[in-house]
């Protein structure tokens, strides 16, 4: 591959957290403690939400909110129960709810949001469905009002990866708030980063305890002294101090991601903003190449990225495009992880079904690939993009 014109991701980070980072080593303080819980404060306050709980991963993320709606008293989500996901997203969407003991029922995307083909969502949904997944994929809300409007009156739990999405907005509200939770991920790639990181915000009082349990073994350590788990705690330290409740887990983050991810999200509606300015410049410049398809915008996307799809009649195929793309230093992946369920993981390891066809999944998966976006202006990587463009369009 030539020289790099327009990378896939790059630092967000300055000054500021380097002097974060110095700041917790100066301390001594290196487990999760009170940076971690300032930047748990100001994400919720910056989402909306009530409550946030800081995680190792975006990973993690969605594998704390299966594990905590399991003992959840008024909506857990029982082994064997049906969850819907959609066809196109990443590995650890999906791992949890099987790990948990959930049939996970796939449906189509839309080729054009790449979300939710909602037709095929609500003709999907059956009375065994106890939850559905929604994924906000590459920086792109769902269509929540409709979503909404699909599960009012029945008992289907909104859960929301927003691992890809945060920032993103629909009707002004921000995504990953709409389910009982949603996921963030805070990796190097993403909007914010904090070395390794990722978050849920919940407004259940309930759950918010029942994570903070599970996050850390599942003892009652980190538990106010009035929960929802154990009702109202010990007040000796000894005793509650390795006192189990549930099955859990070592999520827990470390100081330092805490201390970044309090300067970074000081940042966020600035890196919003530069990339949904660049948004503006790339819809600009695809104008010119109708032989590609692109994301359509539902309410307002953060844009993680920007996906480009080569139509069936484009005289190319991705391949060519890929070519061109390398050789004009434009770094590109395949859009999330493609059609999910054909991979022999989901094959030979997953109970699950699959609602009708899956025909833009795989559209995407032969046909699709994204580009990365950033928090400053792309003015000489657009000159790259449209030379790999010229090349392969000939």
């Amino acid at each position: 591959m030539s020289e790099i014109h327009f990378p896939l991701a790059t630092t967000s980070w300055d000054a500021a957290e380097y002097a974060a980072i110095d700041r917790v080593v100066k301390s001594g303080m290196f487990s999760m403690g009170p940076e971690v819980a300032k930047f748990e404060r100001q994400f919720a306050d910056a989402m909306g939400s009530a409550h946030a709980v800081m995680v190792n991963s975006g990973s993690s993320a969605n594998l704390l909110i299966v594990a905590a709606l399991r003992y959840h008293s008024s909506n857990p989500i029982p082994e064997g129960s049906e969850v819907i996901v959609p066809a196109v997203s990443w590995s650890t969407t999906y791992y949890p709810l099987h790990q948990y003991g959930l049939v996970q029922k796939f449906v189509d995307i839309d080729p054009d949001t790449l979300n939710y083909d909602l037709d095929a969502l609500e003709a999907a949904i059956s009375p065994e469905t106890r939850a559905i997944m929604v994924v906000n994929l590459l920086g792109n809300p769902n269509e929540f009002a409709r979503i909404e409007a699909m599960v009012k009156g029945r008992d289907i739990i909104v859960i929301e990866d927003n691992c890809e999405s945060l920032g993103a907005t629909f009707e002004g509200r921000q995504a990953g708030t709409f389910g009982i939770a949603g996921s963030y991920s805070s990796f190097f790639s993403h909007h914010i980063a904090t070395m390794e990181g990722g978050l849920v915000v919940t407004d259940d009082e309930e759950l918010y305890h029942i994570m903070l349990s599970v996050r850390s073994h599942g003892w009652t350590r980190h538990l106010p002294k009035e929960n929802h788990v154990t009702g109202t705690k010990s007040d000796d330290p000894f005793e509650e101090s390795f006192k189990f409740v549930l099955p859990g887990y070592n999520l827990r983050p470390v100081e330092m991601s805490g201390a970044i991810g309090q300067e970074q999200i000081a940042k966020l509606p600035m890196i919003v903003s530069e990339r949904r300015a660049n948004a503006e410049r790339f819809r600009a410049v695809m104008q010119g190449y109708p032989q590609i398809r692109i994301q359509r915008e539902i309410g307002e996307s953060s844009w993680f990225g920007f996906a480009m799809v080569v139509q069936p009649d484009a005289g190319f195929d991705r391949a060519a495009l890929l070519a061109a793309l390398n050789k004009h230093g434009v770094e590109c992946r395949p859009v999330v992880a493609g059609n999910f369920a054909k991979n022999d993981v989901v094959i030979n390891h997953m109970p699950h079904s699959i609602h009708g066809t899956l025909t833009h999944a795989d559209d995407i998966d032969r046909n699709g690939l994204f580009i990365g976006n950033h928090h400053y202006p792309l003015d000489t990587a657009w000159d790259a993009l449209r030379a790999a463009l010229d090349e392969v369009v000939g």
